[in-house]
């Protein structure tokens, strides 16, 4: 299989760094791009075709989960990989709701946001249930979302199948 081509979305340029760096690292993987903000992320989604793009929600040029449309409208085949400083289950929820294919929180392990950018790619969701407090409450338990059925999933996330 070729390397996984990933797309960096964030409007802090020291994080794009660090994950530029963590990224390329990886010898399945490959940084194909980078944009500081909404527009330039969908703009850069269509003209890179990237596997995986991650996004921050918080960036200039629209609303939090608004981008995640954006990016995949622009470029249907790229998995949109969250990763954001937001912790609230809400977030997640609606992220996931709008079409993207995982979460990770910032303040998540390095290994983590590897993992996800694997799953996803792989077709999987992810969802980094350890990194989101209070996820247990909303009905996601104390692990990943990884390894459900799409049913169970829909379940907890209160989304239908088709959504999931």
């Amino acid at each position: 299989m070729s390397k996984t081509r990933v797309l960096i979305c964030d409007d802090h340029p020291l994080l794009r760094r660090g994950l530029r760096y963590l990224v390329s690292a990886q010898a399945d993987m490959e940084v194909v791009g980078e944009a500081g903000d909404l527009r330039a992320a969908a703009q850069e989604a269509a003209r890179l075709k990237p596997d995986v793009a991650t996004l921050d929600l918080s960036m200039p040029g629209g609303t939090g989960v608004s981008g995640i449309e954006r990016v995949r409208k622009a470029s249907p085949g790229t998995r949109v990989l969250v990763v954001s400083m937001h912790d609230d289950p809400a977030y997640v929820r609606a992220a996931l709701a709008m079409g993207a294919a995982g979460y990770v929180v910032k303040s998540a392990a390095d290994a983590e946001l590897v993992t996800a950018i694997r799953s996803v790619r792989a077709g999987r969701l992810f969802v980094d249930a350890r990194g989101v407090e209070g996820v247990g409450s909303a009905g996601f338990g104390d692990v990943g979302m990884t390894g459900h059925t799409s049913a169970a999933m829909a379940d907890r996330l209160g989304l239908s199948v088709k959504t999931v």
